[in-house]
């Protein structure tokens, strides 16, 4: 049989993570105080970006001047083997070091691990049973985001609890869901599976992903004891490649949950506000939440020469970042306005009658109306604040789950929340509601829910039971 050569095409389409677009998800998923700290390592490390002393609401975060023939030669876009990282080192920390904060900024409760999980299992389509589950599977998480608990154990307590017939692939099933949860390497329940389910978040197209995976799969206790000599022989790599992989596993999080804060405070710089006149509502950027960049024009006058000196070649480099920054931030500005009106144009409720006016609203509905991916809406509502007249809130804040009611309204787990806190204010003092009675008045107004239900939300309040009530008066 004789092997022919021949030449063939052919089409496809395929997803190719950029650096750009690296660099653009990484800064929509950042608070403002951790953009802040990422824009003032930009203008220290690039000569070609300089900050503008004002800023103008009727004008985009970020600009540029007029270019002229200095910028006929400069792509407008990264090359692809150019990275982010590779002039700026990640400055996403815990906070800013400002030592001066604008006029909006407040004292807020920190994001805890428990609260960030159960919000996005709010916004998940799961049963009853399977929500007993999951939020069996959160209480079990440690302080750093590992299941150590087994799952035997945590099926029996669910058992226990009335849960009948639970198997052993029903909870791993909805581990399995959980696991896509965010921080990425969440309820792993060892080192390996931790790091696996983070190299599985990766692009297909990383480099050296494969490899990665294999040593971390099978010999992660080789690398414990930094035996290079038996990675490079199992995994057939060089010395460079060998050094590239570590270097990938090392730049993944051992603990994704500890980044969250169960109690502490912080503070928070409103993204957006919105504020009422004779026309209605109004939503716009925070005119003091981030500096304003610009392109620095002496520098890039430089550009003029053309030449191809070392100098010049490195202005040129520089002016290609500082250009990929500013659109960045422009695509960031605009993201948030989008889904911010989106969510505002839904909620007007609450701004004019409060949480009890509050409307059932999910990932999925924000992420029709604005054409975007859930996980997108998930970033963006994620540690952005919006200042109202009713206080700042994270934008996370106005979803909440729906609860149909027997005539067909639905209505919002908060504001179901807030009528029970105002019916349990107003009781008679020497006569508190039971849960029973509280479900009889809910359904007087048209809410039909469970006692557990109404249980669980008075206890997720803080309020104690009736009984504990009448002995505290």
């Amino acid at each position: 049989m004789v092997m022919k050569a021949s030449l063939q095409l052919r089409i496809g389409t395929q997803l190719t993570m950029t650096p750009q677009l690296q660099q653009a998800i990484a800064l929509l998923q950042l608070s403002t105080l951790d953009l802040r700290q990422e824009i003032q390592q930009a203008l220290d490390a690039n000569p070609m970006l300089e900050q503008e002393d004002e800023f103008s609401e009727s004008e985009q975060a970020a600009s540029e001047p007029e270019e002229g023939e200095w910028a006929d030669s400069i792509p407008k876009e990264l090359s692809v083997d150019s990275d982010w990282s590779d002039t700026y080192q990640d400055t996403a920390g815990s906070g800013s070091t400002s030592s001066e904060g604008p006029d909006f900024e407040r004292q807020a409760a920190g994001q805890s691990l428990h609260g960030h999980l159960l919000w996005q299992l709010a916004m998940t389509d799961l049963s009853q049973r399977e929500q007993l589950v999951a939020e069996s599977l959160i209480d079990a998480l440690d302080a750093n985001g590992y299941l150590t608990q087994p799952l035997a154990d945590i099926r029996e307590g669910l058992r226990n609890q009335g849960v009948e017939g639970l198997s052993q692939r029903e909870v791993e099933t909805i581990l399995l869901r959980l696991q896509q949860f965010e921080p990425t390497g969440i309820f792993a329940r060892d080192l390996r599976e931790c790091l696996m389910l983070q190299l599985a978040a990766l692009p297909d197209d990383t480099p050296l992903l494969m490899p990665a995976r294999r040593l971390v799969r099978q010999f992660l206790e080789a690398l414990g004891k930094n035996d290079q000599r038996l990675l490079k022989r199992r995994l057939g790599l060089d010395d460079a490649q060998l050094d590239d992989v570590i270097q990938l596993i090392r730049s993944l999080d051992p603990r994704p949950g500890s980044v969250y804060s169960a109690t502490d405070d912080s503070y928070v710089i409103p993204d957006l506000v919105v504020h009422h006149d004779n026309e209605g509502w109004h939503l716009e950027l925070n005119p003091e939440a981030l500096p304003r960049l610009r392109i620095q024009p002496d520098y890039a006058s430089l550009i003029k020469r053309a030449d191809k000196s070392q100098d010049n070649q490195f202005l040129k480099d520089h002016l290609q970042e500082a250009r990929w920054l500013i659109k960045s931030l422009s695509s960031r500005n605009d993201t948030l306005l989008r889904v911010g009106r989106e969510i505002i144009t839904r909620q007007i409720g609450f701004l004019e009658h409060g949480e009890e006016a509050m409307k059932p609203l999910i990932l999925a509905d924000i992420a029709d109306a604005v054409e975007m991916h859930e996980s997108t809406i998930s970033r963006v509502t994620t540690q952005k604040f919006i200042h109202t007249p009713r206080g700042i809130f994270e934008l996370k804040y106005f979803f909440s789950s729906q609860i149909s009611s027997q005539d067909g309204d639905s209505h919002s787990s908060t504001a179901i929340r807030a009528r029970l806190k105002k019916l349990i204010q107003e009781e008679p003092p020497g006569k508190p509601l039971s849960d029973s009675r509280l479900v009889t008045l809910l359904e007087e107004a048209g809410i039909h829910v469970a006692r557990r239900t109404v249980a669980k939300y008075r206890e997720g309040m803080g309020i104690p039971s009736s009984s504990e009530r009448r002995r505290l008066r």
